[in-house]
Order: C-alpha cells, then structure tokens, then sequence
C-alpha cells in the first residue's frame, strides 16, 4: 500500500442511498447536540462570575477537548456518508490518529486533576485557595496537554515506524491506531508492546489517582456529623464520577481487550459508544447534576 493512499471502509453505509441519507441526519444531529450542549457550558461558566472556580474551570477545559475530540473523526464520517467514498489519504489518516489519541489523553488526565481538586475543596477546605490557586490550575492543565501531545507521539511514532505495502482496508468508520497497525508489512510486536504499556500506564495511573481521591473523600464524608454536608458532597462528586466511568469502560474495551478474540462489528459498536454517546451524555451529566449550573442558566435567562 502507498502511504498517500490508504482507504478506510465505512462498513456502517449501506448500498441504499436513504439509509445513508438517514444515517447521515442522525449523525449530524449528533453532532450539533454535542457541540452545543458543551459550548452552553463553557457560556455559563464564563458568563457568571459565581462559577469562576476551579471545579468550574476543569470543567470548562473538559468541555472545550469534547467539542475538538469529537469534531476529530465525525466530520469525516459525515463527508462519507454524503459522498458515500470511503477513502482517506494515509497524511490525513496519520493526522486523525494523533489528535484524536492525543485529545482522548488529555481528557483522561484532565478527570484525574478534577478528582484531585474535588479530593482538596472535601478534604482540604482550609488549604484549598492556596493549594489550587489560578496559577497551580493553569500548570495542571498544561501538565495535561503535555502528557497527551508526547503521549500520541509514541502511539503514532510507533505506527508510521512500520511500512504499509499489503491490504489497504480498514473496517471500521475511523483511523483506530490499533487497525491501522494491523496493515503494517513487518512485524508489529514491539509497537504493540510499547503502545500496550503506555495505555496502560495512562489508564490504570490516572485511574488509580481518581479513585485514591474519592477514597479519601469517602472517608472523609462518612466522619461528616451534618446530613446536608454529606449530601453536597456526594451530589458534588456524583456527575464526574458518572463520566468516569462512561469514559474508562468504553475505552477499556475498545483498547484493551484482545483483538484476536474481538469481532470487527463489536469494536465498531464500543467506538461509536466512545466517539459519539459518551460525549452526548457529558452536557446532560453535568448541567442536569448541577445545581450551579441551573441558577447561572437561570440568571442568564433572566437578563435575556
């Protein structure tokens, strides 16, 4: 296969142009869902000034890499479905992987550091204004980033290591590292090695940091003597670790599993899980749990 002509096969498309049509406005509502339920987010946060805090801010940057993760790999899904071709060039399959794994780092990264802020405004009120100051907020945000732009070098690093002269299909509706890995004439063992620990150390690290953090504010909400206190605290806590868990198990299962005990169609259902539902499922998460956002869009609505 010619690097500059890789094709992906959108195996979702039927032959029928309604059902493509069909699939194509189902899609495209999606989509706008996503990317207005996150731009009402980051609007409330920035147009009241009671949600200028750091919970808020983390959720503000959460909600910006929703909109770029997601604009990733739907609008090419789109563009096939309209044109019904199938074909990718191998710069922009190449382009596709990186930021897509890159964003999906950072995301990861990014509910680690709102575990720990939540770890620290429970547990640790009184240092809570000196220990996550604007300028320890911006250095764990840029910490984030970092760690997802090295991360998706390596992944991508190890990918383009390998030449590609074989098949050129790939079954699935995006460039997923692990598939495009799978067309590569050589031996492909190490790079699996090396992206298989790397995933795994972003995983199960920052897996392990949010549940150390809830761990310590269970404990510290079950010493609370006020039922009120302890309500706040689990309501407060309640959506972001209902996002924790729709982001690790759908990528557990995309990444993680076995690719020789995983079917084609089974790895394409947890993609679109991962790449459209787990996103749509964000802006109702955090605005219908949140009693904050509710009074902002109200005084907002107010003014209008």
């Amino acid at each position: 296969m010619r690097p500059e002509n890789l094709t992906s096969v959108i195996e979702f498309i039927t032959s029928h142009r309604r059902s493509q049509i069909l699939l194509f406005v189902v899609i495209l509502l999606i989509y706008t869902y996503i990317v207005m339920g996150n731009m009402l987010i980051i609007m409330l946060i920035w147009a009241d000034p009671h949600l200028h805090m750091s919970m808020f801010f983390f959720l503000k940057h959460f909600a910006g890499l929703e909109i770029c993760y997601v604009t990733t790999s739907i609008p090419q899904m789109l563009a096939h479905l309209q044109t019904g071709n199938g074909r990718i060039s191998f710069r922009h399959c190449t382009a596709q992987m990186y930021v897509s794994m890159c964003l999906g780092t950072v995301e990861f990264f990014l509910l680690s550091v709102m575990a720990y802020d939540r770890y620290l405004a429970i547990c640790c009120l009184l240092l809570y204004t000196i220990a996550m100051g604007r300028s320890k907020q911006l250095q764990l945000v840029s910490a984030s980033w970092a760690g997802g732009f090295f991360t998706a070098l390596v992944y991508v690093g190890c990918v383009l290591h390998h030449p590609y002269c074989g098949p050129n299909h790939i079954n699935h509706f995006c460039c997923e590292l692990p598939l495009v890995l799978k067309l590569a004439c050589a031996d492909t063992h190490i790079a699996e090695a090396i992206i298989f620990v790397f995933a795994g150390v972003v995983l199960i690290g920052t897996l392990a940091a949010i549940l150390t953090s809830y761990a310590l504010i269970l404990s510290t909400v079950l010493r609370m003597k006020s039922a009120a206190g302890r309500h706040k605290a689990f309501s407060t806590c309640g959506s972001h670790l209902l996002v924790v868990s729709l982001y690790y198990s759908t990528v557990i299962a995309t990444y993680m599993r076995p690719r020789s005990r995983s079917s084609p169609d089974l790895d394409k259902q947890v993609a679109v899980f991962h790449v459209m539902i787990s996103p749509m499922l964000n802006p109702v998460i955090h605005t219908l749990r949140n009693k904050d956002n509710h009074a902002a869009a109200v005084k907002i609505l107010q003014r209008c």
